[in-house]
């Protein structure tokens, strides 16, 4: 899954902070349950499982990554309009 990720264009990369917990640690095993994860191999974004026991083909992967980029940007502009206001 972690090759799926890092094998997604530059742009895309570009889009996310990646992070990969090795499940033989502590903090590992916390992760994975705070994001309430149930298998392996499983990819979180944004605090939420996405793709769980499943390798999402790199064109999926990459829309969602930039879906949900667009709409951090559409929140962002969105609060700093508020508090310009």
């Amino acid at each position: 899954m972690a090759e799926s990720v890092k094998a997604l264009p530059k742009k895309y990369q570009e889009m996310m902070d990646v992070h990969k917990w090795d499940l033989r640690t502590l903090e590992g095993v916390s992760r994975f349950k705070e994001i309430k994860a149930k298998s392996l191999p499983s990819i979180a974004m944004d605090g939420t499982v996405v793709y769980s026991a499943i390798i999402p083909g790199q064109e999926v992967l990459a829309e969602e990554v930039a879906r949900r980029f667009r709409k951090k940007i559409m929140n962002f502009k969105v609060k700093e309009s508020e508090d310009e206001n």
